[in-house]
């Protein structure tokens, strides 16, 4: 599995730009995975439905499942902040993930900057930072030798992404600990076994 993040602040056009990549790479016969950084307050359930119901009764997690498509919600027990990392082990096996947002994770991104945006860029101070698509080039805040793609061209960086795919081939650091596995999710408290009362002291 392939990952890459495409990091940038909001205008800079990073979504337009993964949609667009998105259709290219499955054209190529890739399957394409995306993972997004939402505000804290986005819900993708509807109020009065079974699942949104459900929720409300005190369930952690909902999945709702037709013969075309399947969610998962899950209501954190504690209020945390995922890493990517954990959402990406949320995925199933894929060719490529794109990732949207996270700007300060530490995986290989395209940094996604437009002059008229009028925000700083990342790239100065980023080592993880490998290219820059924008559609402003002469305006850069630094010299640069990253490689710089047309915003507007994403046919070029589909081709910059498929001429080396082995540079974002992904192994998950939550694997590389024996003490961390795949169990540890996100917004869980304590399990049923982490619940039980202490065994009482021997008299």
């Amino acid at each position: 599995m392939k990952v890459v993040g495409f990091s940038g602040y909001s205008g800079s056009g990073k979504t337009t730009l993964v949609e667009q990549l998105i259709a290219r790479l499955k054209l190529a016969g890739q399957r394409v995975s995306v993972v997004k950084h939402a505000h804290h307050d986005f819900d993708i359930d509807h109020p009065g439905k079974d699942s949104w119901r459900h929720r409300e009764a005190g369930a952690f997690e909902v999945v709702v499942a037709s013969d075309r498509r399947l969610a998962k919600i899950r209501e954190y027990e504690v209020q945390c902040e995922p890493t990517v990392h954990q959402l990406i082990a949320e995925l199933y096996e894929c060719d490529w993930v794109l990732v949207e947002g996270f700007k300060h994770a530490d995986l290989l991104k395209i940094e996604v900057w437009r002059a008229a945006a009028g925000k700083p860029a990342q790239y100065p101070n980023d080592p993880f930072v490998v290219a820059i698509s924008t559609d402003s080039p002469q305006q850069l805040p630094e010299p640069t030798g990253l490689p710089l793609l047309d915003l507007n061209d994403p046919d070029a960086v589909a081709h910059f992404l498929l001429g080396n795919p082995e540079r974002y081939e992904y192994r998950s650091p939550l694997f590389d600990d024996a003490s961390t596995g795949p169990h540890a999710d996100a917004g869980a408290g304590p399990g049923p076994a982490d619940r039980r009362d202490p065994p009482a002291s021997g008299g």
